[in-house]
């Protein structure tokens, strides 16, 4: 009669002691996360290094909406504001459009010799390519700097940006720099789950070791905004390594890693913004499409989402669910670790504190079940992103 709430309270002590460890590293991790200086102090003469030839490369398909303010916030960056004076080109590449971006784009360029603007017509990419990296492997071709900036063109972009973010790679000796922009969120679905994009890494990916460590599982990057020394980036195959993947961002960066070369994740808050998606259905198409590929298969995927759920949703649940004192007072710890956690990463970030931390086990909930789609629509097929499917990577044959 008593093996069922001990089991119960088991697994409620489980769950509340992960939650606990993570809120614990949380707080250790954050004292080692770069914020590369959103506004360098001018140096002295003496203190500037050579000149920096940077390619902004934009891959745009519909984004009619933002590609203009992309835009403008790539051509307003301050090159003389860091260590490294920068010279400025921007490459925009419109991947078959539909909706406009074009025109929108050949406007906010005309007059500005530093932008060039490639179109192409509406196809499907190559054998063994998904959409996304078929785009930034063709603006990388056509890039002449030394240092590449891949900007999603619903990126914005602070003025220095730029500068702070080839100092960081230069100066640190690093190949690839990874800033997550601080994320937007508005509708209801986006504010539960938006925060989990930065918080999910800064809680539990311990950065320090990250940082001078070479294996691959230690990445994590958003294709939002990437920096890269551009030799390093054609010397492990640029994008031609990871054409067929899903989330290329992170195989990019374990590429690196795997070639020996130092990467860095660091806070872009305050360096860029984007609204990743817009609105319920956007959020939903947009993760679903990839999740499925974020857990190293089916068995990464249950035990990550057994992990959350064990330590985010079992203690909230138990906490207002258990009839035993002592359950609640575990599991409210439990709870308050979670809270904690998101908090932290929260403040450190510029992401909004309450009321949303306080629907933390919603979050990993909303994320459990996107998830589960995820893996629905890639069994069957169903996986679709602005018109082309997106094909899963070990059934291509190229791959």
């Amino acid at each position: 009669m008593k093996a069922a709430p001990t089991l119960g309270r088991g697994l409620v002590l489980a769950g509340s002691l992960a939650a606990f460890g993570i809120a614990v590293h949380t707080a250790v991790n954050l004292r080692h996360l770069r914020r590369p200086v959103a506004r360098p102090t001018t140096p002295k003469p003496s203190d500037m290094q050579p000149r920096e030839r940077v390619s902004i490369l934009i891959p745009a398909r519909n984004e009619v909406a933002t590609i203009a303010t992309t835009l403008q916030s790539a051509v307003m960056q301050e090159c003389s504001a860091g260590k490294h004076t920068i010279d400025l080109e921007v490459i925009v590449l419109d991947d078959g459009s539909s909706d406009g971006t074009n025109a929108v784009a050949q406007d906010a360029a005309r007059g500005d010799a530093r932008i060039t603007i490639l179109t192409e017509p509406d196809a499907d990419p190559p054998r063994g390519w998904l959409g996304k990296t078929w785009a930034c492997q063709r603006l990388s071709d056509a890039a002449t700097g030394s240092i590449l900036a891949f900007v999603d063109a619903d990126v914005e972009l602070s003025t220095h940006a730029v500068t702070a973010l080839v100092d960081t790679l230069r100066e640190d000796g690093f190949t690839m720099v990874a800033p997550y922009p601080r994320q937007e969120a508005v509708t209801w679905l986006e504010r539960l789950v938006q925060p989990l994009v930065t918080w999910s890494w800064a809680a539990t990916m311990p950065l320090r070791w990250a940082e001078n460590s070479t294996r691959p599982s230690l990445s994590a990057a958003n294709g939002q905004l990437l920096v890269v020394d551009a030799d390093a980036y054609r010397s492990v195959g640029g994008h031609t390594a990871v054409a067929s993947e899903v989330l290329e961002d992170i195989a990019l960066m374990r590429a690196f890693k795997r070639a020996g070369l130092r990467t860095a994740t660091v806070d872009g808050s305050g360096l860029a913004r984007c609204r990743m998606y817009v609105g319920t259905g956007q959020v939903i198409d947009g993760y679903t499409k990839s999740l499925w590929d974020a857990f190293n298969g089916p068995a990464g995927s249950l035990g990550v989402n057994a992990l959350l759920t064990l330590a985010y949703v079992v203690p909230a649940v138990a906490a207002t669910t258990s009839r035993s004192s002592r359950t609640r007072s575990i599991a409210l710890l439990g709870y308050a670790s979670g809270v904690a956690s998101r908090a932290m990463v929260a403040r450190r970030t510029g992401g909004r504190v309450l009321p949303d931390i306080l629907a933390h086990p919603a979050s990993i909930t909303a994320f459990v079940a996107l998830n589960a789609m995820s893996w629905q629509r890639h069994l069957r097929g169903a996986n679709t992103w602005k018109g082309r499917a997106v094909v899963p990577a070990a059934a291509d044959p190229a791959r």
